[in-house]
């Protein structure tokens, strides 16, 4: 088959077509498929118009419109529908039913009721967006917040199939489609490279702690609330106090200077050493310099739809987790 998977973002800085998209993209190829990933590079405008092959699969990002308001996304979604239609594909895969795959989506759709468009869709999601999930972790407008929360519950209803990263969307989706009927569970894999250099993994280890034992917190805060990861800490080196915390990760709202700070109130900052954002290629050093990784989670919509890709390259690295069972987490470990 020729397939043609769609995202509403390019590949950085945001993960899921780099780390979902990619990575599905390549198993299709090695099963003898033809897949390409066609991004709208907004983004990372640094991509744009450019193309290139990554392990057969041939990634396209569009060239993008002058900023014009409204003007803008409607010629993004035309470039996409109209490129993605050209590559004559049998499939269009929409990856989140949200933003530009949505709106390409619905294009699609709409092509197929009028026999203009002679192809399946499927639409993949690995997040909640709409009320409960990221409509209430973004600073979304009201309009935007309710425009999402719309295009996700048509999107997953007006397609032939969905592909799900967790349990608990393969339940919402399929409750919202009235059957699990082409409701497809695909989690998330490691998005780490297993080939590294055990010396120069060595070498950086040597430069990242000298304490030991090391707590490691790979996170993007959002997650969780950063008192009760300190309460949490805290009561760890109460019993250990020579227990270090290496904090790999930024926040969305600057959380990790929250960190600092309630850290600092609680006489825990000497013990706190802030890596903020690791390239990938990199953090194999980090998980190495580990004794024993947290990761918390609190029980919200949003945590038990997702497929944690952090929790599964920790696990993949052969680092030992101490996780909370919330959603996809309890069925990983």
């Amino acid at each position: 088959m020729k397939i043609v998977m769609v995202g509403p973002f390019g590949l950085r800085p945001k993960g899921t077509m780099a780390v979902r998209a990619l990575p599905m993209a390549k198993a299709l190829v090695a099963r003898g498929h033809q897949v390409a990933l066609l991004l709208p590079p907004w983004s990372w405008p640094q991509d744009a118009g450019r193309s290139w092959i990554d392990a057969g699969v041939q990634i396209i990002n569009i060239d993008l419109p002058p900023h014009l308001p409204v003007l803008f996304h409607i010629l993004v979604t035309l470039r996409l529908v109209g490129r993605a239609l050209a590559l004559k594909p049998d499939v269009v895969h929409c990856f989140k039913p949200k933003a530009y795959a949505g709106l390409v989506a619905t294009a699609v759709w709409g092509l197929q009721r009028l026999r203009r468009a002679r192809v399946r869709l499927v639409v993949d999601t690995d997040d909640w967006e709409g009320t409960g999930g990221w409509n209430e972790i973004e600073n979304y407008t009201p309009t935007q917040k309710r425009f999402f929360a719309w295009q996700e519950q048509w999107g997953l209803t007006h397609c032939d199939a969905v592909t799900v990263a967790s349990r608990e969307l393969e339940r919402r989706v399929s409750a919202l489609r009235g059957s699990q009927q082409r409701v497809y569970y695909v989690p998330n894999a490691s998005s780490l490279d297993a080939a590294n250099d055990p010396s120069r993994i060595r070498h950086h280890v040597s430069r990242i702690t000298h304490h030991s034992p090391t707590l490691l917190l790979y996170t993007r805060f959002f997650e969780f609330r950063v008192e009760r990861l300190l309460d949490l800490f805290g009561r760890i080196v109460a019993e250990v106090p020579e227990t270090s915390l290496l904090v790999v990760g930024e926040g969305l709202f600057g959380e990790e200077r929250e960190l600092l700070r309630q850290a600092r109130a609680a006489g825990l900052i000497r013990q706190v050493t802030l890596a903020g954002w690791v390239k990938p290629g990199e953090l194999p050093a980090y998980f190495a310099a580990a004794d024993l990784a947290l990761y918390p989670f609190d029980d919200t919509p949003l945590n038990r739809a997702k497929c944690p890709v952090k929790l599964v390259d920790l696990l993949a690295a052969g680092v030992p987790v101490v996780a909370e069972a919330v959603g996809q987490i309890a069925e990983y470990i």
